[in-house]
């Protein structure tokens, strides 16, 4: 087979829920844009706390009233030590209203997600969808020449690497990344439970990982429970009420009587970044650029933000006449994404490893942390503030403006 006939500027390449948002940022902005990938057979239990940032920025797109229904809104936010070692900090409560928010966030699975951006993604005409997936990436001086499973070719000026952690993209552009692995494993479960959660996020501190509980619509949740690998295997071997009562226990019981519905993950945890964010035509979003571990909504947050950021410098270099895969282009990519995934991606690892330390003076320092935040307003404040996301960092979708 030859080449697509079709012209088109930029390519993205994967359709989850970062790959999706870039593709219509750019194409929404009248952007030709070609989007590829497979119809994915598979159906994503897991979640995602979409931070005020993300929120606007699926407003702005037009997406976030499809899924708003799906949501549950994040207005509380309890930390509790659950370690039962000699230095236990205290309990931290964050309210979004100390900051005038209605809520921190809104939790959804994300196959509504991905659902209310792919209905989205077919309505835009400067958006063409190839359900099929990159075999190979060529990368020239003016184009990247993407050849696909069939045997058709495509050249784009730019292409947008959203294809995950073990990226074809990133490894054609010569990106590599660093990477650590950590003696952790999460599991992640949706669950129904018998008392009402009240917008009330719980994360209790363990000394394997955090046991997080983030609101879902209705009475119930979601669950990211990190413990070491061997008791992974432990609580995956059970099912039914034994399941149900091991996670109540775990809980201590604070949203009554629960049931894990089915669709359970795993996931080995670590963190990897790449060395850069884009080259030689090729921008990275989404894990493609970052994996790091579920602890404080960082990771697809993160994502939404590089495609928001890569489709305003995009939608800007075609408005004034510039190649939308230059130089300058990815250039700046690099730069403005760098300072706010790297930054995440200390805090996340610092605050993974205070938890797992047995070194007694770095609980004192992790406690005496805690215990200030709780007891000193305004530190809490900014805190909460900073958490939501470094200003700098912001693209004009996450401050609800469109390309």
């Amino acid at each position: 087979m030859g080449s697509i006939g079709q012209e088109a500027e930029v390519a993205v390449v994967g359709a989850g829920p970062a790959g999706l948002t870039a593709a219509i940022a750019l194409a929404g902005a009248r952007v030709p844009t070609v989007l590829i990938a497979p119809p994915s057979a598979a159906v994503d239990n897991r979640t995602t706390a979409l931070l005020g940032g993300s929120v606007n920025a699926l407003e702005t797109i037009g997406v976030w009233p499809r899924c708003r229904p799906q949501a549950g809104a994040l207005r509380v936010m309890r930390i509790v030590d659950d370690t039962d070692r000699l230095w236990r900090a205290p309990e931290v409560r964050f309210d979004a209203a100390e900051i005038g928010l209605d809520a921190f966030g809104w939790n959804i699975e994300n196959r509504h997600l991905v659902a209310g951006l792919d209905a989205r993604a077919r309505e835009l005409p400067e958006l063409i969808r190839i359900e099929d997936q990159a075999a190979a990436i060529e990368i020239h001086d003016d184009n990247v020449t993407i050849g696909l499973t069939d045997g058709r070719r495509l050249s784009v000026r730019l292409l947008v690497a959203a294809d995950g952690r073990r990226s074809l993209c990133r490894t054609a552009a010569g990106i590599d990344t660093d990477e650590r692995r950590y003696p952790q494993t999460a599991l992640t479960f949706n669950l129904a439970h018998t008392r009402s959660h009240r917008d009330t996020s719980t994360e209790f501190h363990t000394a394997h990982g955090p046991f997080t509980l983030v609101p879902l619509p209705g009475q119930r949740s979601s669950l990211v429970c990190v413990v070491a690998p061997e008791e992974a295997e432990r609580l995956g071997a059970l099912e039914g009420d034994e399941l149900d009562e091991e996670i109540e226990r775990r809980a201590h019981s604070i949203l009554g009587r629960m049931r894990v519905e089915s669709g359970a993950g795993r996931f080995p945890l670590g963190v990897e970044t790449a060395q850069r964010f884009a080259a030689r035509r090729v921008a990275l979003v989404g894990e493609a650029g970052h994996v790091m571990p579920p602890i404080g909504a960082q990771g697809l947050n993160l994502g939404l933000r590089d495609a928001a950021t890569i489709g305003e410098l995009a939608v800007a270099a075609r408005r004034r006449g510039a190649d939308v895969g230059g130089v300058d282009v990815t250039d700046a990519y690099d730069t403005r994404r760098r300072a706010d995934v790297t930054s995440r991606t200390a805090v996340v690892d610092l605050l993974n490893r205070t938890l797992l330390s047995d070194f007694l003076p770095v609980q004192s320092v992790r406690g005496l942390g805690l215990y200030l935040l709780d007891r000193i307003g305004p530190l809490r404040r900014t805190m909460m503030r900073e958490g939501m996301a470094v200003r700098a960092a912001q693209p004009r979708l996450m401050r609800g403006e469109a390309l």
